[in-house]
């Protein structure tokens, strides 16, 4: 408005930059509340009139129409700044109960139990929710520390209902039941009842108990990165592929538990295929095996953090599907 001011008192009425004074209101009602656009809106109208003296257009009809452009634009940033001060409220309220779910639904994890440091990282594809279908659990049980990751199939309210039986369900046997295999066939039972059509839930459950071996249990899920103190770095594929959670009645056999060593200094990276299917703009995938060196920061909070930059640097925009990380890292004491 300033800018448009000078101009017109150097060129004259002659250039016609009068009703250009009606962008102050326009930008006020795409940025600010409708007090400061009324404002704003109010001192156009007053320079508007200011101006259109000193060009000798008051009264006429260029200094009418003037007039009333600074006046409609100032209306219609009214009501612009009113609807989206109320869609920004009814966002903020949506958003709020999507944290509440989300705490409720994956609560934060212990830095610490027993030997292990742990650390997670969760991405939901949409961010409006911050809300998705990948899950995970740490259980502090008689047997050992037991951890659950999975990805469930499908997205939208569905998803996470499903994650919300899958997590409720591990809470609850990870502490009863004496194996991972037990868990896993409570898990099965508890989907059986809730899960309608081909819907399934791929999962890896770990159990670290006090010496130096961690049971794997896994329901067709991405295998987990083992990163040795040594800088050996490989996937724990299980010996042989089983169906995810949620496909039990086809009758196949389910998975079998199989051990690893996991010493102090070592490090077991769990995730969810958002990781490894997120591609770049050329359409290459994240190279998770080979960035791995950025967990030898010594928080691990820290260290899959960065993973979690480079991963976002990498694809470049957002993601395409939810995205969960589970790190732990086994520790003397």
């Amino acid at each position: 408005m300033a800018v448009v001011a000078v101009l017109d008192l150097i060129s004259g009425p002659g250039v016609g930059l009068l009703p250009l004074v009606s962008l102050g209101p326009a930008f006020a009602g795409l940025t600010g509340g409708w007090r400061r656009t009324a404002a704003v809106g109010v001192a156009a109208v007053v320079l508007c009139l200011g101006l259109s003296a000193f060009d000798g257009l008051f009264g006429t009809r260029r200094g009418f129409t003037a007039l009333l452009s600074v006046v409609g634009v100032t209306a219609a940033g009214l009501v612009a700044a009113v609807l989206r001060q109320r869609r920004e409220a009814e966002l903020a309220s949506v958003r709020s109960i999507a944290e509440v779910a989300q705490r409720v639904l994956l609560r934060p994890v212990p830095r610490s139990a027993g030997r292990l440091r742990v650390a997670v990282s969760y991405t939901s594809a949409v961010a409006e929710a911050r809300i998705g279908g990948d899950l995970y659990e740490v259980v502090t049980s008689p047997q050992g520390v037991r951890v659950i990751v999975g990805d469930v199939q499908g997205k939208g309210l569905e998803a996470v209902e499903t994650a919300a039986v899958v997590v409720g369900a591990f809470r609850e046997a990870a502490y009863d039941e004496p194996d991972l295999k037990a868990v896993g066939e409570r898990l099965e039972r508890a989907l059986e009842r809730h899960l309608t059509r081909e819907k399934f839930v791929t999962a890896v459950l770990a159990e670290v108990a006090d010496g130096t071996d961690c049971t794997l249990l896994n329901f067709g899920h991405p295998a987990p990165l083992m990163v040795r103190a040594t800088g050996e770095v490989r996937y724990l594929a299980p010996p042989e592929r089983a169906l995810p959670l949620g496909l039990g009645a086809h009758g196949a056999p389910g998975p079998k538990p199989y051990q690893v060593s996991f010493a102090s200094g070592d490090q077991v990276l769990f995730y969810t295929d958002g990781v490894t299917e997120a591609r770049d703009l050329s359409g290459d995938f994240y190279p998770l095996e080979q960035r791995v060196g950025r967990l030898a920061d010594p928080d691990p909070e820290a260290a899959l953090a960065a993973v979690r930059q480079d991963l976002m640097e990498h694809v470049g925009g957002p993601l395409q599907d939810d995205a969960a990380m589970l790190l732990l890292r086994h520790r003397d004491g």
